[in-house]
Order: C-alpha cells, then structure tokens, then sequence
C-alpha cells in the first residue's frame, strides 16, 4: 500500500509537525508494509527528522532570474500549472492521500494562491489518479477570501473522509454546502502524541511556575493594514502580564509554537528586562522552539499556562495544566469548552490586562479541582482517537 501525507509540515510549526508525527506514529503501527512519501514545505527537513521520504509542495524553484520574471509576467501562470503535472508524477500508483490535522481549511496568513490552490491541486490530482483522500480530524474555518473558500471548499468536497477537530469546523463546512451527514467529529490527533516523561522540578523554593505563550500575532490577514499596531498591543500587554507575574513571585517560562515566534520572544524579553530587578530575571526562562515534544517538555515542568498558540493549547491539555486561552481564533474557544474551561478564554486583540489578571488569580486558587476535570476529559478523548483509528483502519487501510 502506497501512502502519501500533505501538510504544511517543515515550515517551523511545531503544531503542524505534531500532528504529522501523530499520524506517522499511527501508520507504522496498523501498516508497517505502507510505503509512505511526505508532501509538504520542507522535504530535506521532515525526511530527516521522520525517517521519511518527503517531496516539496510545489516542485523545484525557477532557477534562473529569466524564468522567474517570465512567470511572474505571466500572473504565475506556468508555476500553478507545472502544480498540476507535479503532483500528478507523484500521486501515480499511491492509494491514499491523507491530510492529518492541522488548521488546513481556513486562510489565516494566507493568500487564495498560497496553501488554498496547493492543496486543491493536490486534491484534483488524487481525484484524477483515483487514490482516496482523507482529511482526518482537521481543523475548518474562518475563510474569509471567496477565491479561498471555493479552493479549499472544493478540495474537501474531493475526500472520501472527512473528521473534524472540534463543532464549529463541521458546522462551518456545512456553512458552505458541504454534505457532513456521514462526516465525523474526533479530537485532534497531537492528542495521541506520547506524554513526555514528567520533569523533576527545581527544589530551590515553592515558588508556582507559569508557562506564557508568546505568539508573532499581527492579526488574522496575510498583509493585514493594521498589524504593526496589532503587534505592538499584544507584546505591550504580555510583556506587562509577565512583570505582573514575576512581581507576584511566580517563576515563568516563555514558550513559542512557531519559527516566527522567536522575534515576539525577544521583543518581550527586552520590555521585561528592563522593567524588573536582576532577582526576578532570574526566575525567568527561555523556553527553546522546536517539535511539539519540546513545547510539551517545557510545559511538563509548570503548574499553570498562560497560552495562544492552538498546539500550545492543546499541548498544555494533554498535560493536565490548568489553563488560560488567549486565542486568536474560535478553535481555541471550541477546545477549551470541550474541557469546561470556557471560563478562561480571552481573545487575543481584544483582551484587558485587569481582567487577565484578575482571571489568573482564580485559576490558582481553582487549579487543583481543574486539574482533575481536565485529566478526565483526556481519557474519554483518548478512547474517542482510539475508535476513530480503527474506524481508519477499516475503511481505508485495509489489505486488498
């Protein structure tokens, strides 16, 4: 059996690469005989990490200037169309398409010719080859470019599977005259990502320590008018949250999801550092970027988390953290109802720091009865992955 996986895997998101992983876990497991190929931004990079062969997205780049103005002149029109004829050579002969997780139906950051057109041509080309297409346990939602929401929504309309996340992405998809009678509901996938091995926490005090996500948020458009202004009140408020925390004695660790994150990092690093004493630095860390692994190492060694990436979010769950969302989409909102954490969602623009903090206070005193509601939320959640895999296995890996 021939297996290919799409995603936006390689391209320094620790979230898109967790779920990838998940998959990958999973496959080796129920078929270790399938040949499986990678499809994604950064071959070189997930082939080594993976052990896995990968071929990029979109080919290789033009490589003379000539080539590259000529297509450019013409609209790039001859780089989509070489899509076409790219991902035909390597869909041939594969069985089956997946794409695991992921937010990979909405535009965040994203133009009509970005990831919407790359995966719709992906998708006509296993239509056309007839290799079945799995969207499994994907996130949907917002699309706000009409060019974007017919790529994507045609692209779906192409599987012979779809699950979803959380309600809304179904809900969202049936928004846009998608058939989801037969369609499943299952939690994300990094949910089945191994636990890492608890940390022994440092001895030198009592003090509660606290993981603050720190996110290169510049609002949900690719080019958006606003988003140096957006930027900046973000890294104004997280930056004043942390001295608010380091003030209260607490130790912190700073925490990314993505590559992009590391100039938000420093940027809060440099306004908090000037703020506080050389004693309350020192109760600071760096939380280092990475796989998913990482963040959830990084997580392991606090008591509550203060997060905005959705993996982060996710991550922090699947630990047991007591946790507060600062979330720049509905998804997080949706996955902290799942747990009954509503109470502690925040959105990311709109935000007041009083009312953060005043939240933060109840989350402490709260924490240890939160804890065991979040930990027994995890155990259904990790049966309803277990039925979802058999349920893949049956329809779609089966011998023959």
């Amino acid at each position: 059996m021939k297996i290919s996986l799409l995603g936006q895997f390689g391209s320094g998101n620790s979230g898109n690469d967790g779920s990838l992983e998940a998959m990958l876990i999973y496959l080796r497991r129920c078929r270790p005989d399938a040949e499986l190929v990678c499809i994604c931004s950064n071959p070189d990079l997930i082939a080594k990490l993976y052990n896995i062969k990968a071929v990029g997205i979109g080919g290789s780049p033009n490589s003379s200037r000539w080539a590259r103005n000529l297509d450019k002149l013409m609209l790039r029109l001859p780089g989509r169309l070489s899509l076409f004829f790219l991902s035909m050579a390597q869909l041939n002969g594969f069985d089956l398409m997946i794409i695991p997780g992921t937010g990979i139906l909405d535009d965040f950051q994203e133009k009509a010719f970005g990831w919407p057109f790359v995966l719709f041509c992906w998708c006509v080309t296993a239509k056309l080859c007839r290799t079945k297409i799995a969207f499994v346990s994907i996130g949907a939602g917002p699309i706000n470019g009409t060019l974007s929401r017919w790529f994507l929504r045609s692209a779906a309309l192409m599987a012979s599977y779809r699950s979803y996340r959380d309600d809304y992405s179904l809900e969202f998809m049936r928004t846009l005259g998608v058939d989801v009678s037969t369609d499943r509901r299952y939690p994300d996938i990094a949910f089945t990502l191994p636990t890492p091995k608890p940390s022994i926490k440092p001895t030198v005090s009592d003090r509660l320590s606290v993981a603050v996500g720190v996110m290169h948020y510049r609002g949900w458009r690719v080019n958006e008018p606003r988003s140096e202004d957006i930027y900046e009140d973000y890294v104004g408020k997280i930056s004043t949250f942390v001295i608010w925390l380091l003030a209260k004695g607490l130790h912190i660790t700073l925490v990314t999801g993505d590559i992009a994150d590391q100039a938000a990092l420093q940027d809060v690093m440099k306004r908090v550092v000037s703020a506080v004493s050389d004693e309350s630095v020192s109760r600071m860390e760096m939380g280092t970027i990475g796989s998913l692994h990482t963040v959830m190492s990084q997580l392991s060694t606090v008591d509550l988390a203060v997060v905005s990436r959705y993996h982060n979010l996710v991550s922090s769950l699947k630990l047991n953290r007591p946790t507060i969302s600062i979330g720049y989409a509905r998804k997080n909102d949706d996955l902290m109802e799942e747990f009954d954490q509503q109470r502690y969602c925040f959105q990311i623009e709109t935000f007041e720091l009083d009312e953060l903090k005043r939240v933060f206070d109840e989350l402490i005193d709260s924490r240890i009865v939160i804890q065991k509601r979040i930990g027994q939320v995890n155990k259904r959640w990790q049966m309803q992955l277990l039925e979802q895999q058999l349920l893949l296995s049956e329809r779609l890996l089966t011998k023959g």
